[in-house]
């Protein structure tokens, strides 16, 4: 998933694939649909099939057909299609500042020291550069 040319967002759905995907990776739609039973909700077998083909078409995902059962991989690494959508969230949602989406994150959730200690260690690294 390139970022310019008005890349394409995910539908929740199609992040539960990703996200199979991602953890365990290239995979067959039978490996895939397995997991989303297991891990998410009750899925019939020929719509996770269909959703990955149309994932396919929007360029999502790539298949390899060379073998008789095709294997599915994503089209882009995970760090880049959530670095995409969390841009596109603060954007839409605090008007591009990450600093009002900290203050939200922090202050709606209860956070644990440890947590806390690691992002003043990602704060005491972005200062320094």
């Amino acid at each position: 998933m390139k970022q310019e040319n008005n890349a394409i967002e995910p539908t929740r759905s199609e992040l539960e694939i990703l996200q199979v995907l991602w953890e365990y990776g290239p995979s067959t739609v039978r490996f895939v649909n397995d997991r989303l039973n297991e891990e998410k909700r009750a899925v019939q077998y020929t719509s996770t099939l269909k959703l990955m083909q149309i994932m396919v078409d929007k360029a999502l995902l790539t298949r390899d057909e060379s073998q008789m059962k095709h294997i599915y991989r994503p089209a882009a690494e995970e760090q880049q299609t959530k670095g995409f959508l969390l841009e596109r969230f603060v954007e839409t949602m605090y008007k591009g500042s990450a600093s009002s989406l900290m203050m939200q994150l922090l202050g709606n959730k209860k956070t644990s020291k440890k947590e806390l200690e690691a992002i003043r260690e990602l704060v005491k690294k972005l200062d320094k550069k």
